[in-house]
């Protein structure tokens, strides 16, 4: 235990330094030595600092493996003593240019994210949400390496027609966290609404999406009914799949300066594919699939339309569910026969992992204790007893969130253990 004496050898910024370079899982057990290591270690202060040593480390790390695959794989079911049994669902993360796939860390999911999928992760913290009509304004983020969590809450719409997708990033210009929540209505009435959330304010903002608002003037393509729910980060934006009833387009979303853009895809109007977007050695793609070939399209300078090149034409049976690419270059599939890994424009390889839920590619496997004085994954408050906010009335939308005494403001509640 550190002494008063110790503490009077030892200068306050030297421990700070000491500190600073220790790996979060020791600094998490150093909060129980004494009250003065763990108002050090809970500092908001120490956390952004100790971040910034670590995404800087991250960013310098001289690894010769290509970065790390993180994947959930199907629910793991356990017979107890008393021949009951239980389910647990894990997060694992391993090297990614090995083939064996060495483990690096395990962590398992708590029972509360049951129904809830991830929908994106940066610098350690996790965000997941749902999708269904009752509780897609319930967010979370979470950093599993300290068994932390914060628990957002967006708009309650009161009406069946509405769709929700998310988007999460990390803004490196402002060392911030953000939550982007798109909700479009199938009706085309009221217009397309972005919710953005920003951690360091703790706090919400709206925003009406509308063509005009994307275009500086109306170009008569309608209003925005759907946006495709998987979101890429590329550039420092966000981007989507988003159409009207005539018009298809990638939405971007500057993480930065929170502005919305409109950008072309490769392709004509007049096709009905699926598309989903990618990040191809740090330049946003575009992938299809039409006549028994996996279409791969590039976009060489970013924000130049001219500029998208059909890169590779892949050979593929059937429709592979596609997953991320690696930081060189190989294409994460999922088959029939598990997750596939392709070097376009040939070689291909069956991964060692026999089935998984959600994959994600990470170029760093970076802990932090972002979160470390939210609530803690033992003591929380379920989903069902928060009372939200709702909205009435469809055809009237409000034009700002209610001021932070309101639920909205995002307070984290606890008092009940996660496994009730």
């Amino acid at each position: 235990m550190m002494s008063q004496a110790m503490r009077e050898r030892v200068p306050y910024d030297v421990v700070n330094d000491i500190f600073g370079l220790l790996p979060v899982k020791s600094l998490t057990r150093f909060r129980s030595v004494s009250k003065t290591c763990n108002s050090i270690i809970s500092d908001p202060t120490f956390i952004s600092t100790h971040f910034n040593l670590n995404l800087t480390k991250s960013l310098t790390s001289t690894n010769t493996h290509s970065g790390y695959l993180l994947y959930t794989p199907t629910v793991t079911v356990t017979v107890t003593e008393d021949h009951s049994s239980s389910t647990s669902k894990q997060l694992c993360t391993v090297v990614c240019n090995d083939p064996t796939l060495p483990p690096v860390s395990k962590f398992e999911i708590p029972s509360i994210f049951d129904e809830f999928s991830i929908v994106g992760f940066c610098n350690s913290v996790f965000c997941l949400a749902r999708y269904d009509q009752d509780l897609n304004h319930i967010i979370y983020l979470w950093n599993p390496s300290i068994r932390k969590f914060k628990k957002l809450r967006s708009t309650l719409f009161l009406y069946s027609n509405v769709s929700v997708v998310f988007g999460f990033a990390f803004d490196s210009k402002n060392n911030d966290f953000k939550v982007l929540r798109l909700v479009t209505f199938r009706e085309r009435k009221p217009q397309a609404e972005a919710e953005i959330y920003t951690l360091s304010t703790d706090s919400w903002r709206k925003v009406i999406l509308t063509m005009e608002s994307l275009r500086g003037y109306e170009p008569n393509f309608g209003s925005i009914v759907s946006i495709v729910p998987r979101s890429v980060f590329c550039n420092g934006a966000l981007h989507f799949i988003a159409n009207t009833c005539v018009h298809h387009f990638i939405l971007s979303f500057d993480v930065h300066d929170e502005t919305f853009h409109e950008m072309k895809m490769p392709l004509p109007q007049n096709y009905s594919l699926s598309f989903q977007l990618a990040v191809f050695k740090g330049l946003l793609a575009i992938i299809y699939f039409f006549h028994g070939l996996c279409h791969f399209w590039v976009m060489e300078e970013y924000g130049v339309v001219g500029s998208w090149t059909r890169k590779f034409l892949i050979p593929m049976d059937s429709p592979h569910d596609f997953y991320c690419c690696t930081d060189n270059g190989e294409l994460i599939f999922k088959s029939a026969n598990g997750l596939v890994s392709i070097n376009p424009p040939r070689s291909r390889s069956i991964l060692a992992i026999e089935d998984a839920n959600w994959v994600g590619f990470s170029a760093n496997s970076m802990e932090s204790l972002v979160l470390l004085d939210q609530g803690t994954l033992r003591r929380i408050v379920g989903v069902e007893t928060w009372k939200p906010p709702v909205r009435p009335n469809p055809n009237q939308a409000s034009s700002h969130f209610p001021p932070p005494s309101h639920p909205l403001s995002n307070n984290v509640l606890g008092s009940h253990d996660a496994s009730t």
